[in-house]
């Protein structure tokens, strides 16, 4: 299992709002993730800066899979007023370097 940790941002004042739509996450988002192989997904937070956690067979299939799909785009759409980014001027994710586990 691959393991994935990405970081990005939240508009100031918008806490309580990400996590009430996190809380009523679309069904058919969750879905998607879970065809996706996305397993154990978690984000967390301090202050305005969410740190996001995710495991799948295959990382890199799974965010393709993922990007591809209507239900990301319009629920990636629904953010636009909560999160600052979520990728970089390149396009890429945020990620933060393992430097260790332990199962």
């Amino acid at each position: 299992m691959e393991r994935l940790c990405f970081l990005f941002e939240i508009r100031p004042g918008t806490e309580a709002e990400y996590k009430r739509r996190h809380d009523d996450i679309w069904p058919e988002m969750r879905d998607a993730l879970k065809a996706a192989g996305l397993r154990n997904y978690t984000i967390f937070r301090r202050g305005a800066q969410m740190i996001a956690y995710v495991e799948a067979p295959d990382v890199e299939a799974a965010l393709a899979e993922m990007g591809a799909s209507d239900v990301n785009r319009r629920w990636s759409e629904w953010f636009e007023d909560v999160v600052v980014g979520l990728v970089d001027e390149r396009g890429e994710l945020q990620r933060a370097e393992q430097v260790w586990h332990l199962d």
